[in-house]
């Protein structure tokens, strides 16, 4: 009879491994070497791969006998480039609240190259600086070498980074090589530059009592909500708070929700503080993101600016958080590690007991009923700070009308009196390509999607039907595929269309369109917003990328082409949304001298939650639907989690989600489902939910734990693709 085995009783790591598998790896420390402290990164042995993992902790013993367990093969960070403790302690955090495994929350927080194993911090940038013996190699003639000449003259003024010195002075590496040899000019850590400031106008009366009223708070974590209408002065607001704590030697982080913003925001900041801000996003090189994240970390950063994936930053001396647009859906991460950046973000000011500011025209209905509910400092701007009138709203009914290309006739008439006055038109439609579906006219065939359950949406100019769900393209017939008949058509409209049709009856006025398909190329859409800025007449064309945060001082009408979608849409959230969009790009009119008008077309004028949008502003609408929320115990009112599954065949998938729902031990929240998607069928994959809720969110978090447990177990878990969605966004 053989004894029981026991388990190892000496050192071991904790490991987080990039793997779908929750909790952490034991390992043997590393032979021959230091053993790894918390947050060093390490190269383990997993299966037949080797990865990059992260040490999260050390344990006298292990569950397992020393003969299962492996040693880490290598450890990759020096003691000073680990991961700082408030930053992986936030992590696992997130792994815990949003149910996810670990070792995926931590590598898809950090920079992909902490992927690699040859990948390390890069050393702060070297700036050339001028030498005594420089100095006196300077004041002699030039001689034959003119071009170092150059160089010590362009470093005259003050230390340059080694490529700008080299364009300076015209020369090349050679000649700085032969500087530095001869001791003329020396290498030194490059330090953050402080320009001359740009001039501050002067503040309204709200926003001097907004100021006031944050700056009084004592120092720690508080969460403001900066409540304010479009165009008054949230950013001055911003920089004004972020101006005070870079004065004290803090680092500020500032979050937008695109990165169409990051430019004009980053030059904004730069030009009226002072400082150079460093951007953090996906769209960036990989390079370019570890350079940043090695200067917050250092401290070499005072100012950062970037997307949802900037949150994750590491900030030597924490100061200020600042989240621009707080609403945004972008700040919902939804595939992969799902996480809320705007919750994230106040947990990451609460723990480094920083205050967070939360800046939007229209609060989410979660933020407005922790604001309510005084959790969170609420903070009121309703007038625009160049003292312009919020934009007239009128509702025309297109019940019964004519319209071209979704255009009626007096929103039509509207855009020539503006362009006639030389001012500025913008068209809001929230769709790409010409038509939502190609079909005929005869017998009623549609191009419809393979893959999905959505048609195909109809690209005139390119020639091309795509689906906006999972991209596929595919050749639009000549004749109908069904009948053969030559009757083929675009029904509904697109913001190509739109652009047609526009161009067609203004010939004589620019037409420019911004959408993903019409702005691709980094830098496009600020040379265009510039080009806007310019005053020239024009006409503007395009989605939400116009809604979100830009100024355009001689836009006077919006048309708003429909909105009718959401109206009577199955997903609760819906109506915030359209609420929230319809205001946002409402609030592109008469931001300037010129007074503003909204044009607002629909089937539906009398829906009450449109009419109160419409009559009495986002205040009132959104208290309404807080109310609707209460009434039904929806989100704010109650807590939910989705657990969504999908699968090639629907049988598979019904009965993995009958079983998950049969583990269910019934203590602490209630499970609905299963149920299909809205789009049941995406990407050749059919999707499926179970949704959990709960009145408390600590309930639904201990019966997630137990739940999930006993689902992994399940025999159908191998056969379907699933994952957990704490806070659902979308359905």
């Amino acid at each position: 009879m053989t004894g029981q085995r026991r388990g190892y009783t000496g050192a071991v790591l904790k490991v987080a491994v990039p793997v779908p598998l929750p909790g952490v790896f034991d390992y043997l420390p590393p032979t021959g070497e230091p053993a790894p402290g918390r947050g060093q990164r390490v190269r383990v042995r997993f299966g037949r791969r080797q990865l990059v993992a992260l040490v999260t902790g050390r344990a006298d013993g292990s569950t397992f006998p020393e003969a299962k367990l492996q040693p880490v093969l290598e450890v990759l960070d020096p003691p000073e480039e680990r991961i700082p403790e408030s930053l992986l302690a936030l992590l696992e955090w997130c792994a815990r609240y949003y149910k996810h495994a670990l070792g995926e929350v931590v590598f898809g927080a950090l920079p992909p190259d902490f992927r690699k194993p040859g990948s390390n911090w890069p050393p702060p940038p070297m700036s050339m600086a001028l030498t005594a013996a420089g100095q006196g190699r300077l004041s002699e003639p030039p001689g034959r070498a003119k071009a170092q000449h150059r160089l010590l003259s362009a470093l005259a003024d003050g230390p340059m980074v080694a490529s700008e010195l080299l364009t300076a002075g015209e020369a090349s590496r050679p000649s700085l090589d032969a500087l530095l040899e001869a001791g003329w000019v020396e290498a030194r850590p490059t330090r953050t530059t402080h320009r001359s400031p740009g001039d501050a106008p002067t503040l309204t009366g709200e926003q001097d009592q907004v100021l006031k009223a944050i700056r009084a708070e004592p120092p720690g974590f508080c969460c403001h909500l900066l409540d304010g209408i479009t165009g008054s002065g949230k950013t001055e607001v911003y920089l004004r708070l972020i101006h005070d704590v870079l004065d004290a030697g803090r680092q500020v982080l500032v979050l937008v929700p695109e990165i169409g913003l990051t430019p004009q925001l980053l030059r904004r900041l730069g030009d009226r503080l002072g400082v150079t801000p460093m951007a953090f996003h996906s769209g960036l090189a990989a390079g370019e993101r570890m350079g940043t994240w090695a200067a917050a970390a250092r401290g070499d950063a005072p100012l950062l600016v970037g997307t949802r994936s900037a949150l994750f930053l590491p900030l030597a001396t924490p100061g200020l958080i600042v989240m621009d647009e707080a609403h945004d859906p972008s700040f919902k991460q939804q595939d992969g590690f799902r996480y809320a950046a705007r919750d994230v973000a106040v947990k990451r000011a609460l723990d480094l007991g920083i205050p967070i500011v939360l800046g939007t025209a229209t609060p989410s209905l979660e933020t407005l009923h922790n604001a309510l509910h005084g959790r969170y400092r609420h903070h009121h701007l309703r007038e625009r700070a160049t003292g312009a009138k919020p934009p007239s709203i009128r509702v025309v009914d297109l019940r019964a009308r004519q319209a071209d290309a979704g255009l009626c006739a007096e929103a039509l008439t509207a855009i020539g009196d503006t362009l006639e006055r030389g001012e500025q038109a913008l068209v809001f439609l929230n769709r790409r390509g010409y038509a939502p579906v190609l079909l005929c006219h005869e017998c009623g065939w549609h191009a419809s999607c393979r893959n999905c359950d959505a048609n195909m949406t109809w690209h005139r100019s390119a020639r091309i039907l795509v689906c906006h769900h999972c991209e596929a393209r595919a050749r639009p017939p000549v004749t109908c595929p069904d009948c053969r008949a030559d009757a083929l058509q675009g029904a509904g409209e697109g913001t190509e269309q739109l652009e047609q049709v526009l161009a067609r009856r203004f010939p004589d006025t620019p037409v420019h369109r911004v959408d993903r398909d019409a702005v691709r190329r980094k830098g496009e859409l600020e040379a265009l917003i510039n080009k806007v800025r310019g005053g020239e007449p024009c006409l503007l064309v395009g989605t939400q990328m116009l809604a979100k945060g830009h100024h355009f001082p001689k836009v006077t009408l919006v048309v708003v082409v429909n909105l009718d979608q959401a109206l009577y849409s199955a997903d609760f959230r819906a109506l915030e949304r359209m609420g929230q969009v319809l205001v946002q790009v409402a609030g592109r009119a008469g931001r300037a001298a010129a007074p503003g008008t909204v044009i607002l077309q629909t089937h539906h004028p009398d829906h009450l939650a449109l009419r109160c949008l419409v009559e009495q502003g986002y205040a009132a609408f959104a208290r309404a639907q807080l109310d609707e929320r209460r009434l039904a115990m929806l989100p704010p009112f109650s807590h939910q989690a989705v657990l969504r599954a999908d699968a090639v065949d629907r049988e598979s998938l019904r009965a993995f989600l009958e079983q998950a729902r049969n583990a269910w031990t019934g203590l602490g929240m209630v499970v609905h489902g299963p149920f299909p998607a809205m789009m049941e069928k995406r990407a050749g994959r059919v999707r499926w939910y179970l949704l959990a809720q709960a009145d408390a969110r600590g309930a639904l978090q201990a019966s997630l734990d137990q739940w999930l447990e006993a689902v992994r177990r399940l025999p159908a878990a191998r056969k379907v693709r699933w994952a957990i969605d704490v806070d659902p966004q979308e359905f």
